[in-house]
């Protein structure tokens, strides 16, 4: 692959759980292998477990592949390592829709205009976005994730994974996934259906083949405008070769990486590390 036509990238993404006595068994859904689509290709991808356990493998709704599997021996820590290597590129132009064929898949895609767990809004915001809608969809998406950039701060450590776009913009910041909810709650409102995509982000626009670096899980939206589109509102940028998707849905509740249940009494404590590697 020539550098001008994309990049290819590495990714190990391992989640380890640590209990304070033996989960006595547990149930797992793991959603970290990148899609194939139209703008990037996996080549190769695999989740490995220790406790080893036998694996099942599905599309769900949304259409993103889930790994799941259970421990049913008692187990004092629980790691799932995910690999994948995948081509990237940048994403082609939004196609050019009218709001009236945007509105004419309302039907077929309710699901991405209505208000999920994390997308409620306020009256304020619904004020907000009637002032962001502009003469076509696709510059109202771009006016929206404009909005969305000035609004929050990137600040880690102030919001979890339950905090709600109305929180996050009540607090005026937050990481990734405030940005993406508050950006799609207020694309919803003005007509447009969006959705929540997660996956990955190389942090270096420059960097360097063979370097690996430490990274993180990435969210950022998609709007359909005759097809889909994406845009990343916390970088306040379009979706290129640094950005792998792995899951999409109406928000982070339908792509969480890893969602399990254990059995006994335990505590428990999660650690997470993703690395990124261009090799190509």
């Amino acid at each position: 692959m020539r550098a001008e036509d994309g990049w290819r990238l590495r990714i190990e993404h391992v989640t380890t759980f640590l209990y304070s006595t033996p989960a006595r068994a547990s149930y797992n859904e793991v959603r970290q292998t990148p899609l194939t689509t139209g703008r990037q290709t996996t080549l190769e991808s695999g989740i490995r477990t220790a406790p080893h356990a036998l694996q099942n493998s599905y599309w769900d709704y949304w259409g993103t592949q889930v790994v799941s599997f259970n421990v049913d021996a008692p187990h004092d820590e629980l790691t799932i390592r995910g690999r994948a290597l995948v081509e990237t590129k940048v994403a082609e132009e939004p196609a050019t829709a009218t709001w009236d064929e945007v509105g004419g898949r309302s039907d077929r895609l309710s699901e991405y205009l209505a208000p999920s767990r994390y997308t409620e809004a306020t009256p304020h915001l619904v004020e907000v976005a009637a002032g962001l809608r502009r003469d076509t969809p696709q510059d109202t998406v771009r006016a929206v994730a404009d909005w969305v950039h000035g609004s929050l701060e990137y600040m880690s450590g102030v919001t979890s994974v339950r905090t709600s776009a109305v929180e996050a913009f009540e607090a005026g910041r937050g990481v990734c996934q405030d940005f993406a909810h508050l950006a799609i709650a207020m694309l919803r409102l003005t007509g447009v259906p969006t959705r929540y995509v997660s996956g990955y982000l190389h942090p270096k626009p420059d960097a360097e083949i063979g370097n690996e670096v430490k990274g993180e899980s990435h969210a950022w939206i998609e709007s359909w405008l005759g097809q889909w589109w994406g845009l990343d509102p916390t970088n306040a940028t379009e979706i290129g070769e640094r950005h792998v998707a792995v899951a999409r849905g109406r928000d982070y509740a339908d792509v969480a990486p890893v969602k399990g249940v254990f059995a006994g009494r335990a505590d428990h404590s999660t650690k997470v590390s993703v690395s990124i590697t261009r090799v190509a």
